[in-house]
């Protein structure tokens, strides 16, 4: 059974915690967490590009010059997408990239990046995590006195405001709720440094 280094606010350690099998033990499925990857990137796109095709853009309609006779190659309109200022040839438009995929593959591939987390050893509890008050300083030490630098997931079971105040303003640390984790925020991370409640929460949620 996978197991978790337990640390206290004071960034003393005060124990292990054994992980969920079920959750933290599995095998994780590569092909599946690429598909939701993949889909997590593609429903974050805002799909707002867009660009004149040659019927759009504002020239006039009017044949350059004669079919013939010129020496010049011949030309039917001023906004060929081979011509200055003419429109884009497969000009994109607005679209939506969004799709959805089964719930049994979403759940497989939360727990494969868990399990991959647990794994290579990169889950941290916190037996109480809870800031006094807002101050990124406070917490920047706190997480090196838990031996985590880089890029880091902070996992509580609910909003809380201090907390998420406290680590927005560091490079790399971004902060999520039990219930919401996705597989793409969780590989993204070096660390998790996951509340003890919180823990709990996605044991229950995804068993």
């Amino acid at each position: 059974m996978p197991k978790a280094p337990v640390y206290n606010m004071a960034g003393e350690k005060v124990g292990e915690i054994e992980l969920s099998e079920s959750v933290f033990g599995i095998e994780p499925n590569v092909s599946v967490l690429h598909d939701s990857v993949k889909n997590h990137l593609a429903n974050c796109r805002q799909g707002t590009q867009s660009a004149l095709t040659k019927g759009e853009v504002d020239v006039t309609t009017r044949k350059p010059w004669r079919q013939k006779g010129t020496g010049r190659a011949r030309a039917g309109h001023a906004g060929s997408p081979v011509w200055t200022h003419g429109g884009v040839a497969f000009a994109p438009k607005p679209r939506d990239y969004s799709y959805t995929l089964n719930k049994k593959v979403k759940r497989l591939a939360i727990k494969s990046a868990l399990s991959s987390k647990a794994a290579e050893g990169e889950i941290v509890v916190i037996d109480t995590l809870a800031m006094p008050e807002i101050k990124t300083k406070a917490f920047r030490t706190f997480l090196d006195q838990i031996d985590v630098t880089g890029k880091a997931l902070v996992i509580t079971k609910e909003v809380d405001e201090s907390v998420i105040k406290s680590a927005r303003n560091i490079p790399g640390v971004e902060t999520t709720f039990a219930n919401v984790i996705n597989p793409y925020d969780v590989l993204n991370a070096g660390k998790l440094v996951v509340d003890k409640a919180a823990l709990e929460t996605i044991e229950e949620v995804f068993a």
